[in-house]
This record gives C-alpha cells, structure tokens and sequence, in this order.
C-alpha cells in the first residue's frame, strides 16, 4: 500500500500517462519492466524530491505517529519512522498522537532500513538554552521524579537532572516522600549554577503563589467571629496550623481548651477534620487568629452559683510551680493555693515538698471572684493551727527533741512538729564563742532544745541549746580563780600578746609586757611557765594571765621584808645612841650610815 501510495505521487508528478489504477501490478510483481531506464530515473528522483533531507546527528522536529506501553513511532518525513522507547518520553505523560517532539538522528538508516532517532539527546543538547530560558522567564516546567536522594529528590527537567530539595516539595511537612517517585510534576526552576551544571527546582513555590491568590481572596471574605471548617495541617509546642482551604490560620495552644494543655496534641490529631472560629486576621501580614474552646461555653458559666468563701472542693493537681499549686476543681477552673497556704510553718517551702503532679487533694475556697474567674484555696485551713495551743503544749523552760530545717549566719531554725519552728540564735547555741552556727549543728540533724520565749502573733519561737549543759565557765572560775598560780603552755604568740593553755584545754591569754622572763627574754611558743590568774572576763570568755607577776611580786615582797627589818634596826639604833659612850657612837654612827644606805 505504500509503495502504492509512493508511485502514485511520482506519476503524477511526471504527468505520466498511466493512471494508478491502470498499472500493470501483475507484471511489476513477475519482475517485468513495467517503465524504461528513463521513466525510471525520473520516477526515483520525482519520489526522492517527496522525501525530507535526514543527515546523522541532526536535530529536527518530528511527529508522533503511534504511541504504545513500550515505544513512541515518530516521523521525520524519511524513508521510514523512527521508533523510540516510551520512557524518554516519561516526563510527559500528555503525550498523544500528533505531538511535535524534537529528536536526534543517531543515524539515517540502520541494517533494518530504520531510522535511529532519540529524544533524549535531542533534548539534553538544547537543555541547558531552555533551562536558562525558563529560568529567566520564571516559567512553569514539567519535570520527572526519578528517585529519593539524601535531603530530597532527583527530577528530570529537560534531560537535565535537577535537585529537589525536601523543604521545597510542599508547603506541608511531607511524611512519605515515595509517594512522588515516578510522578510527572510541575515546578519552577529556582537556581541554576552553571559552571557546575547544578539546577535546583521547586514544586512548593508554585503551591504558594497559589495559595497566596487563594489567601488574598479569603481573607477579603473573612469577619471575625466567622465559623470555618478545616484539617489539621500541622501540631507544634505553641499551636496548631489548620488548612482552610489553600490558607492555613494558627490555634494558639491557649485558644485549644478552657483547661490546661500540655501539648496540642492532647485536644487534636493531624488531618483531623475541625470547626475553628475566626478570632482575628491581618490582611497585611496575611495572618489568621483561630480557636477552639470559644465554641463551647466557658466552664465558670457553669460553676456552682452557691460556692463561697469556707467551703471544701476536691480538684486533681493540674501544675506545681515554687510558689504554688493550681488544683482544677472543674474542667477549666482552677484555683490556686499558695505555699504559704499549705502549712502552718512559717519556713518557706516549695509546693513540690507537698504535692504530686497528678494528685486529687481536697482544699478550702479562700476567695472567689467570678467576674475576673478567680478562686484561691488553702491546704492547711483543713487541719489545726497548732499556735493555738502553743503555750500548754510548749512552756516556757520545757525541753525538747527538734530537727534542724535550716542554718543561717545567726542562727538554725530548728522544728518541734509540723507548722511549729523556732529559732536558735547563735548565741544559744553553745557556752563556748562561735564563728558560725555550723561549728555545732548542720541541717537535719537532731537537737535538744528549751523554750525561751514566745511570739504567737507572728508564730515565732526563741528557742535555747546551750542552757540544756553545763556553762564550763561556773568550773572554770572555780578551778583557776583570780589571784591563783598555775602552769601554762603558750601556745602561739602574736603583736598583741600570747595564748596560753592550761590544763590542756582551757585557754587563756597574756599581754607581751607579761610574758617577759625573769631573764628578760619574751617566752615563746611551746615553752611551759607558771602564771598568774589576774582576770577572768565571763562575758568575753577570757581568761587574763601573766608570767611577769609571778616572779616580780615576789621579789617585791623579800625586798618589803627587808626594808621592814632595816627600818627595825634603826629604830633600834637610835635609841641607844644616847646610852653610848664617844667610842660606841662613832661605831653606831658607823652602823647607823650603812643601814641607811641598806635601806635606800
């Protein structure tokens, strides 16, 4: 039939005087002449002139003829159509039946007499004009998702193998990225490295200059108080994005649940369908306000009218903080009780010493104020205040067994029972002077206390430690009085003067003037002395002492002696001088001198 066709073009060319349906088939079938060596020259180059010039190599614009799962027939006007495996053709799935594609002759005729075409080729030679083309022109290109790749996904543009990155997908976070494998879509080139031959492409810039037109026309729609319909898009920590339709609009997590949320996803799924009311937009910023609870009624509307001040309510701990707890006594109302209200001790505490995450507990309502729907309750008002009976249970004088709470520069605050502290000051810790009250006790220990004083008012008590021993200071006084000698070892010395310890364990101090030997050499550390007791200062807890006396009193009492017996002997002598004759007087006189100067 096509050889048919063929001569029938070429006779009619050459104005030949046979007409097709006179030609003589029988003889040209039988291999007879059926034209002379001239006709056919004329006929081959008449038929020849109807056929396209196909040179290898060579770009041209074919014709799709024939489409099958397998191959593509394309016709460039040769002698036969070329045929050309379907998937070159895979970013196009519109491909039909009288398409113009561009191909490369790989080769005029193969040993088959079959043109050898590409379409591949064809468009990787020009890829890079197009694709820089397309780039420019901010044009819309059909690419092939050929396979997943780290951090996105690989497409064939052109020929060209583009990157798609995963961020650029789709405007909503993608969970199955397979699902785009060997799929046909559209994209915008977005950056074009030509030295490198890198091309970046996205599918989620069209998507957003679509759903801008889409938001621009929505919110031209929207009025607050307005009630949509949406899904789910998107659950972070602060909120949840919902789709309205090509616009997403934010639920902040406050705007979810007149009760407490942890995390969104407490109150809604992704792609669940929901109903949002319109709490605010911007046009500007193309922002969208949404919430959820405001299409319920709030819970205090239907709070028990009757609840006042005194009354018991039950409630589960919904959030410990340091300065309190909030217990929700109905879906979203809740109160607070202050630590402060949840003992009786005035040490401050943290609700995490009380309470439990969790907890269903039972509280006193404190105050109400509906309008600004506030409730505060209290723990301790539910057990008794045990200052009400602090001064028959604790009296003056009575001791007993604390537990230290707390240790400060001043003092320890130490505990008798729950709600009931005292302070021991530093001073009453020990008879003994003390730097810091850690010297003697640390927090959590036990320790025997007395009641000093009382101050019901403001719930404090002075409390003692010390006055439950014996004060050291009554045995030393009566073991080193004043005026007594004893033995002491100096144990450092300093500008100011010595410390001296006696007994082993008392210490003792004296001046540098009083430390001075017989010698007149300063003592010094380690070397035992006698001294003197000169003053005992019970407030300061100090005992003054001094070397020097204990030898200079008693040179001072021998020459005292002395000067006594001298004065005697004198008395003596002059009352004989007149009994004495010339002679004896001049021996008195002799003697009288010399004891005058002894006295001197």
């Amino acid at each position: 039939m096509e050889n048919e066709e063929k001569v029938t073009k070429a006779a009619q060319m050459l104005n030949a005087s046979i007409a097709p349906e006179e030609f003589d088939w029988d003889a040209f079938e039988s291999g007879k002449d059926v034209y002379g060596a001239s006709e056919k020259e004329e006929i081959e180059a008449a038929y020849n002139k109807t056929l396209a010039r196909i040179d290898a190599n060579e770009t041209k614009e074919g014709e799709v003829t024939a489409i099958n799962k397998r191959e593509v027939v394309v016709s460039v006007g040769g002698k036969s159509e070329g045929v050309i495996m379907a998937t070159e053709f895979r970013y196009n799935p519109d491909l039909k039946v009288g398409d113009k594609v561009e191909v490369l002759v790989e080769s005029p005729e193969d040993k088959k007499g079959q043109i050898v075409l590409s379409h591949k080729k064809a468009r990787a030679l020009k890829s890079w004009d197009r694709v820089n083309e397309a780039f420019e022109k901010d044009e819309v290109v059909k690419g092939f998702v050929k396979t997943r790749t780290k951090g996105g996904m690989i497409v064939d543009v052109f020929g060209i193998e583009a990157f798609l990155p995963g961020s650029q997908i789709d405007i909503k976070p993608i969970r199955d990225y397979d699902q785009y494998v060997n799929q046909t879509i559209d994209f915008k080139i977005v950056k074009i490295n030509n030295e490198y031959r890198n091309v970046v492409v996205s599918h989620k810039a069209l998507l957003e200059a679509e759903q801008e037109a889409k938001r621009a026309e929505l919110i031209g729609k929207l009025e607050k108080g307005q009630i949509l319909e949406g899904v789910v898009k998107n659950i972070t920590n602060y909120g949840v994005f919902v789709d309205l339709g090509g616009v997403d609009g934010l639920i902040h997590i406050t705007d979810l649940s007149w009760g407490r949320v942890n995390h969104p996803e407490e109150i809604v799924s992704l792609d669940e369908k929901i109903k949002v009311v319109v709490l605010d937009f911007n046009e500007q910023q193309k922002r969208i306000a949404l919430g959820l609870k405001q299409l319920t009624p709030h819970p205090w509307e239907n709070l028990d009218p009757n609840l006042k001040v005194g009354d018991k309510v039950k409630g589960k701990v919904i959030l410990l903080a340091d300065y309190g707890a909030f217990i929700e006594i109905e879906p979203g109302v809740e109160g607070l009780v202050h630590v402060s209200e949840m003992s009786w001790s005035p040490r401050l505490h943290s609700a995490q010493e009380f309470l439990k995450q969790g907890e269903e507990v039972e509280a006193q309502v404190l105050s109400i104020d509906r309008e600004a729907r506030k409730i505060s309750l209290g723990l301790k008002q539910l057990t008794t205040n045990p200052w009400e009976s602090i001064r028959e249970k604790y009296p003056v004088g009575s001791k007993h067994t604390a537990t230290v709470r707390n240790v400060t520069n001043f003092g320890v605050f130490a505990e008798l029972e729950d709600g009931v502290e005292g302070l021991v000051h530093i001073s009453d810790l020990s008879w003994n002077k003390i730097k810091h009250p850690s010297e003697v006790v640390n927090a959590g220990d036990t320790i025997e206390v007395q009641i000093l004083d009382f101050d019901e008012a403001n719930h404090k008590l002075s409390l003692g430690h010390k006055q439950l021993t014996t004060n050291p200071w009554d045995e030393i006084e009566a073991k080193f009085p004043v005026g007594s000698t004893v033995e002491g070892t100096v144990a450092s010395v300093t500008d100011k003067g010595a410390m001296i310890t006696l007994d082993g364990e008392v210490e003792g101090f004296a001046f540098n003037r009083e430390i001075v030997k017989e010698d007149g050499k300063p003592a010094v550390a380690g070397e035992k002395l006698p001294f003197k007791v000169v003053e005992l200062r019970r407030s300061t807890r100090r005992i003054i002492l001094s070397h020097l006396r204990t030898y200079q009193e008693v040179k001072e009492k021998a020459a005292a002696t002395e000067a006594e017996t001298t004065k005697k002997a004198v008395k003596k002598v002059n009352s004989n001088v007149e009994k004495a004759t010339l002679g004896d007087i001049d021996a008195l006189a002799a003697l009288k001198e010399k004891l005058e100067k002894a006295e001197k």
